[in-house]
């Protein structure tokens, strides 16, 4: 039976720790956690079964393994220590008889994403970044028709435009949107990019530095690697959508308590075929991963084993290769969340009611 392992480590640090260490998790504070972490060793978490392509009936099995370290700690601490621990936790995975590797979160951004750490292990390694855009994109598009957006005239944008994921979102987004802002921190990077698309798209596209443009978007699409929430509420038109597809999130808790006529949603929810069970609740209902967890699983299912997704500079031929493998296997994007909690009909037609009242004002 064709294997894999994925990397895990803890975004919220309390709640996650708790996950697999209710005690840690109830009497460490968040410093606490954050300092320790540096000290702990690789964790195994759990064996994951029942994966099943819906193409060829193949199942696979796979584990989870966990870094310790939290995003905090991992922005501190010298980049060598980070990949040291990093490679130890993949050599974990080598040793259960992993036969791809797949990073999770912050262990799949962290330098060089993913090139470092690739070369120092045996076992093939992706960051899920390909089919993590794929979801993302599609995810969006599929809120926007749930909120009745006019995609193809409406205006959207994109939060770390200029990162690893955040390029090729934009590619995508432009080719069914009518106006795209690019958001980033860099002036130059963001008109470079800028060039890029307009060559190959029809949609107009404008750069900006500032928060303050995302006023003027229905539809946002945020994949930034801050550490803290960059998107607050004030920032927001009424009927708008967004799709944080960063961890830790780029949209504040805020925005949820604060606007009741926006949609917010998690990127890169995705059903796995068969009837999967993970051992380890990372936070998702039964049977549904993150993309970036889908793409490891795809590629097993596919038998490429095979340093797929890393590095800086993903190409577009590449999401569109990963997200045809997945969907022959049978990962399709699933229902929508929000703050860890299902996205309901009920909730979708409160939003719009709520948007339409403010519009009116």
């Amino acid at each position: 039976m064709d294997t894999f392992a994925f990397i895990i480590h803890p975004i919220d640090p309390k709640r996650d720790v708790s996950r697999k260490y209710p005690l840690l998790g109830k009497y460490l504070s968040e410093s606490q956690i954050n300092f320790f972490s540096t000290f702990f060793p690789p964790v195994y978490l759990s064996q994951i079964d029942g994966i099943v392509s819906q193409a060829t009936g193949k199942e696979i099995k796979g584990w989870f393994v966990a870094c310790p370290f939290t995003p905090r700690r991992m922005l501190e601490l010298p980049e060598k220590m980070v990949y040291h621990k990093i490679i130890q936790t993949g050599q974990m995975a080598e040793k259960l008889g992993a036969n791809i590797l797949g990073l999770g979160a912050f262990t799949s951004v962290v330098g060089d994403s993913g090139v470092t750490i690739a070369n120092a292990l045996d076992v093939p390694v992706t960051t899920g970044d390909s089919y993590t855009i794929a979801v993302a994109v599609d995810a969006i598009k599929e809120a926007a028709r749930v909120m009745d957006i006019p995609i193809a005239s409406t205006t959207a944008a994109v939060v770390g435009a200029t990162g690893t994921i955040g390029r090729v979102c934009a590619e995508l987004l432009a080719d069914a949107v009518g106006e795209l802002y690019l958001v980033g921190r860099r002036t130059d990077a963001l008109e470079a990019l800028r060039e890029k698309i307009e060559s190959q798209s029809k949609a107009r596209i404008y750069t900006s530095t500032s928060m303050e443009v995302l006023s003027r978007a229905r539809l946002i699409l945020t994949v930034t690697s801050a550490v803290h929430d960059v998107i607050r509420p004030e920032f927001l038109q009424p009927g708008s959508v967004i799709c944080d597809v960063a961890r830790p999130r780029d949209v504040s808790a805020m925005v949820a308590a604060a606007r009741d006529d926006i949609l917010v949603i998690d990127g890169g929810m995705v059903d796995v075929p068969g009837p999967v069970d993970f051992h380890f609740n990372f936070g998702f209902p039964s049977g549904k991963a993150y993309a970036c967890m889908a793409e490891t699983m795809a590629l097993t299912l596919e038998g490429r084993f095979e340093d797929y997704t890393i590095g800086k500079d993903i190409s577009r031929s590449r999401v569109e290769e990963i997200y045809a493998i997945a969907n022959k296997h049978g990962f399709r994007l699933s229902g929508f969340r929000s703050f860890e909690k299902e996205v309901t009909q009920e909730t979708i037609d409160a939003i719009r009611r709520n948007a339409h009242v403010r519009q009116r004002r």
